[in-house]
């Protein structure tokens, strides 16, 4: 049973250290003058990993009640604590899970910062200039209280 479990964690720390990947490339594409070409096949990838890290926890949470532990971080404590090639995997797991948690945190950052540039750049080219007389309006006519 914990060579099922040992399977699913090495399937899973996979799994992160390629979200991973796709999140430094995502870096890479928010770093750049115009990302919109490389961000949607990025997103679409890491919409697919993230699926399948879903069933690989649900995998791992069904083997570790076979084992008869709980779910989650306190189970798979508990399954390393008695056998080291679980707490071997299981380390690397989550150091791998850490670096996709920084990197991922990293390029909210340079969202927040880029929606908040566009923003600025949006007010400025919005800024109400002051409409004088015999100005054509936006349907190419000069408004009647001009004055003409």
């Amino acid at each position: 049973m914990k060579d099922a479990l040992l399977a699913t964690l090495i399937e899973e720390y996979s799994t992160v250290e390629a979200f991973a990947s796709i999140l430094m490339l995502e870096s890479r594409a928010l770093t750049a003058v115009s990302p919109l070409e490389q961000l949607p096949s990025i997103v679409e990838k890491k919409t697919e990993l993230i699926g399948v890290l879903a069933k690989l926890e649900a995998a791992r949470d069904t083997q570790l009640a076979e084992l008869g532990l709980p779910a989650g971080w306190s189970g798979m404590e508990l399954a390393a604590s008695t056998d080291a090639r679980v707490a071997t995997q299981w380390t690397l797991l989550q150091k791998a899970a850490e670096r996709a948690r920084r990197a991922n945190t990293n390029n909210g950052e340079l969202i927040r910062v880029r929606m908040d540039y566009n923003q600025r750049a949006l007010a400025a080219l919005q800024v109400n200039v002051p409409r004088k007389a015999n100005f054509y309006g936006p349907d190419g006519r000069i408004p009647a209280h001009s004055g003409l």
